[in-house]
């Protein structure tokens, strides 16, 4: 069936934020969430309820950012294009977003989200500007979008919200196991907080054929091709494909000669949520941007199962994200992650620990195809959702 079509300037008040001066100590720590696209880049889940950063009510007179009723949504219009997420209390933004409020009689909100989210890449080819792409106020307003009736759009949005709900249970499954797997660390090798002095104490640099960081430069995105991940996809124990970005076999090749990450290299996160950590375990070619950074044990010395839980422990996390916040960009660099301190016990206690891992590793990669199976299930339902074909085969 054919599903008729709206511009998005049609049915949606489109808002633009903007950010009061930062020198001004008046304009912020106020009442008002005021939000980034960073702060959707981790966002776990489609709502957003709260933001690091505040401003005052002086601060909002003094730029040209708007207050969003609740059940906007927030669409990042650059660095980067297209995170998407629902504010469940009133909320500014600075001038990274152009946010749509929905005419309700016309437009569920939770339908235009998942819509949005699943046209991510289309949305960065509609970006312009040559020092960096930007999504501007007349482009979204031209966008089309297939809108059924209302509710068709709420059916449609409840189907997808249930089998989102059962990725998150797989997850969830997932962060279980990856406690676990730190219960067995703790009992093997104790906590490295505690600086008993249990073993000969060493650094990252030091037990490392490399540490590097990803492209610093904005690569050249392509709707698929050579997988490029950022912070949102190192994820604790696991990277997520999900909300993947690509580039094409010359991007690729350039990148890669600052950074080429191969199965049993860890990587970390250095923005958004800092020091997340996961081992790469795919064959397939991969490429980074600047907010992940690449570590390559020396396995003379460590294995990646335990420098990733090492570096998974509240107290190596702590030195991580204290790291982070001296810096004036907030940002985890290069320097202190060389610098974090590696207790090395026996390679061969290591390599124990890596058996006992195994049995978790399993159970993992069982949740893991599972996780996949039902990610191919949501985008097969997201598609035939938005040709209008959910139910078809039923007759309904």
């Amino acid at each position: 069936m054919s599903v008729p079509t709206m511009r998005l300037g049609d049915c949606c008040e489109i808002v633009s934020g903007a950010t009061p001066k930062t020198g001004v100590a008046e304009y912020w720590d106020g009442e008002i969430c005021w939000a980034t696209p960073k702060d959707l880049s981790d966002l776990q889940g489609k709502h957003i309820g709260d933001t690091p950063r505040k401003i005052t009510d002086v601060g909002l007179s003094s730029c040209a950012a708007a207050v969003l009723p609740v059940g906007s949504v927030l669409l990042s219009s650059r660095a980067p294009i297209g995170h998407v997420a629902i504010n469940t209390r009133p909320m500014a933004t600075n001038q990274g977003f152009k946010s749509l409020v929905p005419d309700p009689g016309r437009v569920d909100a939770n339908y235009l989200y998942y819509w949005l989210r699943s046209h991510r890449s289309q949305l960065e080819y509609m970006g312009n500007g040559a020092t960096f792409k930007e999504l501007s106020k007349a482009v979204v307003a031209e966008i089309k979008v297939p809108f059924p009736a209302i509710h068709e759009q709420q059916r449609v949005a409840r189907v997808l919200d249930e089998a989102d709900a059962l990725r998150a249970k797989r997850r969830a499954a997932i962060a279980l196991l990856d406690d676990l797997a730190q219960a067995i660390f703790f009992d093997m090798f104790g906590d490295p907080g505690a600086r008993t002095g249990r073993w000969p104490v060493s650094d990252i640099a030091s037990i490392s054929t490399q540490v590097t960081d990803g492209e610093h430069l904005t690569p050249k995105r392509t709707s698929s091709g050579i997988k490029l991940l950022s912070a949102r996809n190192v994820q604790d124990g696991f990277i997520d494909f999900e909300k993947v970005d690509y580039v094409g076999p010359s991007e690729y090749a350039r990148i890669s000669r600052r950074c080429d990450p191969r199965p049993g290299d860890v990587l970390v996160s250095c923005s958004g949520t800092i020091g997340r950590v996961a081992i790469v375990e795919t064959e397939e070619p991969l490429s980074l941007v600047r907010s992940v950074a690449l570590i390559k044990p020396d396995h003379s010395l460590v294995t990646s199962q335990y420098l990733a839980a090492l570096m998974r422990t509240p107290a190596l996390k702590a030195r991580m994200q204290q790291s982070a916040k001296a810096s004036s960009q907030a940002n985890l660099f290069q320097g202190p992650i060389r610098k974090l301190p590696v207790p090395l016990p026996p390679l061969e206690l290591q390599q124990d620990f890596g058996v006992r891992l195994q049995s978790v590793s399993r159970s993992k990669e069982r949740q893991f195809a599972g996780l996949a199976g039902l990610d191919d299930l949501f985008g097969s339902l997201q598609q035939r959702a938005f040709r209008g074909e959910l139910w078809k085969d039923r007759g309904i």
